[in-house]
């Protein structure tokens, strides 16, 4: 079974104790690496400056001190960590995701879907490793 490296437990240990929870889940069946817990004024800065993110500081899921929302992407050895152009990689990732998130009762929503209509072609804005807890 698969587990967290080093960093990536650094990064989701600065998330909500549920997000913890269910990602620590989700290893166990596939491979997957954190890349964003917490982000710092600097680092949220940089990310909407990078076009990685539309929410400013402190308006973002991530900017609390225990994190609200954390980016966790699906681990590709051969273009490791991660190979964004493989949209439906990652979006099957985000469904395994979900569905382990409403096993456990964690209510979550997937930046591929911010609506959380089940349409993903409707959002104008995708960011497809972002999960961020609902309430």
């Amino acid at each position: 079974m698969a587990g967290f490296g080093v960093r990536s437990e650094e990064r989701l240990a600065t998330c909500e104790v549920r997000l913890q929870e269910l990602f620590r889940e989700v290893v166990t069946h596939f491979d997957c690496v954190v890349l964003c817990g917490h982000r710092s004024k600097a680092d949220q800065d940089a990310a909407v400056r990078d076009g990685k993110s539309k929410t400013p500081w402190p308006k973002s899921k991530h900017n609390p001190v225990v994190s609200l929302a954390v980016d966790v992407g699906p681990f590709d050895r051969p273009a490791f960590p991660i190979d964004w152009e493989d949209r439906e990689r990652l979006s099957l990732f985000a469904g395994f995701v979900l569905g382990v998130s409403r096993i456990r009762g964690i209510p979550i929503r997937w930046g591929g879907d911010w609506d959380g209509d089940t349409q993903v072609k409707d959002n104008d804005f995708d960011d497809l490793v972002h999960f961020e807890l609902i309430s």
